[in-house]
């Protein structure tokens, strides 16, 4: 809807439904005498509450419960969990465990990061609504980014047993140990897929990519000198290393009238990027070397604080995740392979821990009874703390675009930018604070 007047125009946008997102939200835009007073992206879906659906639960259902957060990202929500349980109760896992969950965590960003090039974000670039009007012209192309991602998901059915909603993830490691021939198999796929990731960065550093430069905080995990996805404290731009129990102190959540889900602000006051882009602008020098030279023949600069680079962030961590997974799993039959678990004993306590989804940072906090029953958690993905980060580039970038468009091209403008980020809106609305006055 909208509404313009003689003289002094009135801009009243209100998108109900941004598409190409995951889950549902809206875009808000309201200016008037060539001044924007306000813009939202409001996440209106219903909570789901996932954190008390845990209360009360035993640490061995937890794997399956939080995996339901999201079909897409399934895996950083249980690995996150996973690892503060095993936290808390000093479980030390052995060197084939921690690589093969390295994998499993590799699959899940290829075919993430292949899902949101090639369906969601390569049509803004090229001039069609959908992935259908793409595939007519690219057909090539398109066929490449769904091999990609059906590569991600056979990485995560190796050891999750399916590619949604897994069910191998085990607090001490996993329900069973990987097939040899499977193996085999994914790694003369992964080879292939090395040419494939090579052809995809070269296609995506030849589209009209928008340079749109502006200051922002990148937040990531440290990744303990390998590059970022389940291990190490988090790091922040302005060169602060944060450890997991200390995340609430650092990372202030609050409420905002339009959106379902919370905001999140580094320190209380100042909005911050999780995700790809984040991550390789604190860590590039740990990318594999021929990412890291992909990149550079290219004339990907990192750190970049142009935000439409994210899509170019996506495409180098699907080639490392291909390399990575590789590699591990070539040399994953010189480990000691004997169980695919250790023994786990439950204790009373708090754990905190961090891991990187496709989308960026995820914090997990549990309190536990001595018997390993949930008594308190929290959960706070990626898309919630972007939130903050969307509304600040909205207002930036719409101010630099100007007011003076048409609402038809302001409305593709900011849902270009919001699609951007990759917004997950259904992870990010399982928790409400809620107040009921009598």
């Amino acid at each position: 809807m909208s509404s313009e007047q003689q003289g002094d125009r009135v801009i009243e946008l209100n998108v109900p439904m941004i598409t190409r997102l995951e889950g549902e939200g809206a875009l808000v835009l309201k200016a008037k005498e060539g001044k924007l007073e306000s813009v939202h992206l409001k996440i209106y879906e219903p909570p789901r509450y996932f954190e008390k659906l845990l209360e009360g639960k035993h640490f061995t259902e937890l794997p399956h419960i939080v995996a339901r957060i999201c079909g897409i990202c399934p895996i950083a929500y249980q690995m996150t969990a996973v690892r503060a349980v095993e936290t808390l109760f000093e479980v030390v896992l052995p060197d084939s465990i921690a690589a093969l969950r390295r994998v499993t965590q590799c699959g899940e960003w290829l075919q993430s990061h292949a899902l949101h090039i090639h369906f969601l974000a390569a049509p803004d670039y090229l001039g069609f609504d959908n992935v259908m009007g793409l595939a007519k012209r690219y057909p090539e192309e398109v066929k490449r980014g769904m091999r990609l991602q059906a590569l991600g998901n056979d990485l995560l059915r190796l050891q999750g047993g399916r590619s949604v909603h897994p069910i191998g993830l085990k607090v001490g490691g996993y329900s069973a140990l990987p097939d040899p021939k499977v193996i085999a198999e994914l790694v003369e796929r992964l080879s292939q897929a090395e040419v494939d990731c090579q052809q995809l960065a070269r296609w995506i550093a030849s589209l009209p990519i928008p340079d749109d430069n502006q200051t922002f905080l990148s937040v990531a995990c440290s990744g303990d000198g390998s590059y970022p996805m389940n291990e190490g404290k988090i790091r922040v731009s302005d060169g602060a290393e944060i450890s997991a129990d200390e995340y609430p102190t650092h990372f202030i959540e609050h409420q905002e009238p339009h959106s379902t889900a919370l905001f999140s602000l580094y320190r209380g006051k100042e909005p911050y990027l999780v995700g790809p882009l984040a991550r390789i602008n604190l860590s590039f020098d740990r990318l594999h070397p021929a990412v890291q030279t992909l990149a550079n023949d290219l004339g990907w600069r990192f750190p970049s604080h142009n935000m439409y680079h994210s899509i170019a962030a996506r495409v180098l961590e699907c080639y490392y995740a291909v390399l990575e997974a590789k590699s591990i799993l070539e040399g994953i039959g010189t480990l000691t392979m004997i169980d695919a678990a250790v023994e786990v004993t439950p204790k009373a306590g708090q754990a905190s821990w961090v891991t990187e989804a496709p989308r960026g940072l995820i914090y997990h906090r549990y309190e536990l009874d001595k018997e390993g029953y949930i008594k308190a958690c929290s959960i706070i993905p990626p898309t919630s703390q972007n939130q903050a980060r969307i509304e600040q580039d909205l207002i930036t970038s719409v101010n630099r675009f100007g007011l003076d468009h048409s609402e038809e091209e302001l409305k593709f403008y900011c849902e270009r930018l919001i699609r951007n980020y990759d917004p997950c809106i259904s992870c990010s609305v399982h928790f409400l604070k809620l107040q009921l006055l009598s």
